[in-house]
């Protein structure tokens, strides 16, 4: 299959050919897909590269709840809208009663503990009116949340706490929200979440399987089944069944699109002109697949990881840095130095006025509107210093 009509047509179909200016944030989630959070610049980036929306204007919907930062997808927090609020805690539910399960094996935990604590958590909540910080909430429930010891740090949850909270997120009970609005700071405060997006929803997991695949292959299609299945986490005989319940097309190698797309496709032919995106690393471009060599033409996925040069990038999971995209393909890679305020790159293209423009747009948004442009909650200037310099003394 043409690679370069595959990478236009994922490009288009995830907003980034022709700006969808004048989108809402909601609306932009709803059409492209649920934008990957990991407490950094990833949900700003995905929205102004798509649609041009400021700060403010994702803040806002944040804060309207139009759109949310939930637990969905793996167990994986992402950015969804409002419509998607419970099919996207419905499929992430599994992790949740995963950690609780293994605590009870290894922790000496019980599921009625837990239990006692998330009406206890819920009743605090209720009671304080405004959103309770991890701290506050300890503070408030005393001897109901517990330390698990070292044992518990060794397995990632050095409390009883965070098992209640994420139970309770999971079901539609509490909501997280930034403490100073923003999306890039991880510093959450919990709320009860009246009424629950989950009241009266159907949660078969048969139906909320297909209705992930719906969405999914509308947002990543052509995909294959592997795809789905890294997306969703589901197990392979589940995912079948999904695929199998909705319409779906092949169109070669076990690459799905939706029927209602497939006379599109067949007529969509790959742009000529050059059309330029600054993406996050986590980007859905990449990761709705995470398939990272299907955007590298064979001589880009044949050059060193500017991390580990011992590594091609072609063999990377996922990229070393943030993303420069042209109609889909990986042109060059990014990173914004908050030193200089200035964005370096290595570009595996000739740079022209487009792509110039391109670095420049993003630039000005980073500096003006987010003062930072962090990979994840453990990005900071000086764990990016060595990205920031690879790439400057990149050819």
């Amino acid at each position: 299959m043409d690679m370069a009509k595959l990478r236009g047509w994922w490009f288009r179909r995830q907003g980034l050919a022709h700006r969808l200016d004048g989108t809402e944030p909601a609306e932009v989630l709803r059409r492209t897909g649920w934008a990957r959070t990991v407490g950094g610049s990833n949900p700003y980036l995905t929205l102004f590269a798509r649609a041009g929306i400021d700060r403010a204007a994702a803040d806002r919907a944040v804060a309207e709840v139009a759109i949310c930062e939930l637990p969905s997808a793996r167990g994986c927090t992402y950015l969804l809208p409002a419509e998607d609020f419970a099919i996207g805690l419905a499929a992430g539910a599994g992790a949740p009663r995963a950690e609780l399960a293994a605590a009870i094996k290894h922790l000496d935990v019980t599921e009625a503990e837990i239990d006692r604590l998330g009406e206890a958590v819920l009743a605090a909540v209720s009671e304080a009116g405004t959103p309770l910080q991890p701290q506050d909430l300890r503070d408030r429930l005393g001897d109901a949340a517990r330390s698990l010891g070292e044992a518990g740090r060794k397995r990632g949850v050095s409390s009883t706490l965070p098992l209640a909270l994420g139970l309770l997120q999971s079901a539609g009970e509490l909501r997280r929200v930034p403490i100073d609005g923003r999306l890039d700071q991880q510093r959450y405060g919990y709320v009860r979440w009246t009424p629950s997006p989950l009241a009266g929803a159907d949660i078969d997991p048969d139906l909320v399987a297909a209705d992930l695949a719906s969405r999914y292959f509308a947002w990543a299609g052509p995909a294959t089944l592997a795809h789905f299945r890294w997306f969703s986490g589901l197990g392979a005989a589940v995912a079948k069944r999904a695929v199998a319940a909705i319409d779906l097309t092949d169109l070669g190698d076990g690459r799905l699109l939706p029927t209602e797309l497939v006379a599109e496709f067949e007529e969509f032919t790959a742009p000529a002109d050059p059309e330029y995106a600054l993406v996050g690393w986590i980007d859905g471009s990449h990761l709705l697949h995470r398939d990272l060599g299907r955007l590298l033409d064979p001589a880009d996925a044949d050059r060193p990881s500017p991390l580990e040069p011992s590594k091609r990038l072609g063999d990377l999971k996922d990229p070393p840095c943030q993303l420069i995209l042209d109609r889909g393909r990986i042109v060059g890679l990014w990173e914004f130095d908050p030193v200089t305020e200035k964005i370096v790159s290595q570009l595996f293209v000739p740079e022209d006025e487009g792509l110039l423009a391109a670095m420049v747009e993003t630039e000005g948004f980073i500096v003006e509107q987010l003062g930072d442009a962090r990979g994840s909650v453990l990005d900071s200037a000086k764990s990016r210093s060595a990205a920031v310099s690879a790439l400057t003394e990149s050819p």
